[in-house]
């Protein structure tokens, strides 16, 4: 195993898990983490899980699935180069998303609103809830039982009134803290893979053309390199080649911005980095060329009409179901009817943000269609 920098996560010195365990040797505790990730039911619905393009109109787009699989491989390079844990970076790629609803943002936006009397609905916060909760695989406490480090990663924002709900892991939030090193790259991994993914999706699925790319300066930039030294590469070939060099271009900047930040703050410790700014960063150059793509993308691809059009299918279908389940939690498979007996709402809506984009379609069909079987 590489050596870690001083202001690493060692594994070793965990802050703990909320429920003792022996220790998980030969693998190291951040390995454990993972690995309950991995064999999670909520990383294995990632699968059929909008990230822009539902399931099932195509079978070569992104899923949530495929994306943190992309975050996970950036990120690992991202630590690996910097010194950090592997392991524990690792897990917070494939757990970000856990809490993701179907259908995408539209998802979240749709059961926050209809949480708003409730709590509220946030991803991150049920990507938490998942993890501590509502994964039942083990016989001494419910969730997964990741250890501190772990569980503050999956969090990349909160507001001060839900941190004031959160414990040790909201901490931070309260009182003006950073994260490790390990979830701050992650979280610019996360950046790094959708934009750029989103770029080659949208192509692939004609809402977007090259054309259109070639008035975002860090496409543009790279994509006239591409055609100069391969003037006679096909659509799909250029395409790619042109992506996998944006990447190499952000990754390259994050991890020489990050080593510049570190070196001015000479962090020698985890707490240490807790105690500075955020350290992990883009240049100032390169982050707004990234900013540019992203609004590009927000006003040409997830504006899309046919975009659009998919988002508004999606927010009927999905409030159809929350009214349903609200007004008859009996409508619910047993085991979220049990939760429904203590708090009705919430039961909803970790119901409807733990299914797949098909199978919220399907049981869409079995409760209003009546001639679906049940």
């Amino acid at each position: 195993m590489p050596e870690l920098a001083p202001y690493a996560a060692h594994p070793e010195c965990t802050r703990g898990r909320r429920h003792p365990e022996p220790p998980a040797a030969p693998r190291s505790e951040f390995q454990r983490d993972r690995d309950r990730i991995i064999h999670s039911t909520a990383f294995r619905r990632l699968e059929y899980k909008t990230q822009v393009f539902v399931n099932h109109e195509g079978d070569l787009f992104r899923t949530r699935l495929t994306h943190s699989l992309e975050v996970a491989q950036i990120g690992r390079t991202l630590a690996r180069m910097l010194g950090l844990d592997e392991d524990l970076t690792e897990t917070l790629a494939l757990a970000h998303d856990l809490g993701h609803t179907p259908f995408g943002h539209v998802g979240q936006d749709v059961l926050n609103a209809c949480m708003k009397d409730h709590g509220g609905f946030e991803h991150n916060l049920q990507s938490l809830r998942v993890v501590d909760e509502l994964e039942q695989k083990y016989a001494e406490f419910e969730g997964l039982n990741l250890t501190f480090e772990a569980r503050e990663g999956i969090l990349k924002h909160c507001s001060r009134k839900n941190a004031e709900k959160l414990g040790d892991v909201g901490e931070r939030f309260l009182n003006g803290r950073q994260p490790s090193l390990e979830a701050q790259i992650t979280n610019l991994a996360d950046e790094i893979a959708y934009n750029n993914h989103d770029v080659d999706d949208g192509l692939r699925s004609g809402l977007i053309s090259l054309e259109q790319l070639e008035t975002v300066e860090i496409f543009a930039d790279h994509l006239r390199a591409v055609r100069a030294r391969h003037p006679d590469l096909t659509d799909r070939r250029l395409v790619h080649e042109t992506v996998r060099r944006m990447i190499n271009t952000l990754v390259v900047d994050l991890l020489e911005q990050t080593r510049r930040n570190l070196a001015e703050h000479r962090p020698a410790s985890l707490d240490e980095v807790r105690a500075a700014p955020p350290l992990a960063a883009f240049s100032p150059e390169i982050l707004e060329r990234h900013r540019a793509l992203k609004r590009f993308l927000l006003q040409n691809l997830y504006r899309h009409y046919k975009v659009a059009r998919m988002s508004d299918k999606a927010r009927r279908l999905l409030r159809d179901l929350f009214d349903a389940f609200t007004a008859e939690p009996a409508l619910m498979p047993p085991e979220h009817r049990a939760r429904a007996d203590r708090d009705p709402f919430r039961a909803v809506a970790d119901y409807i943000a733990g299914m797949t984009d098909r199978y919220a379609i399907l049981e869409h069909r079995r409760i209003f269609d009546i001639e679906e079987l049940a």
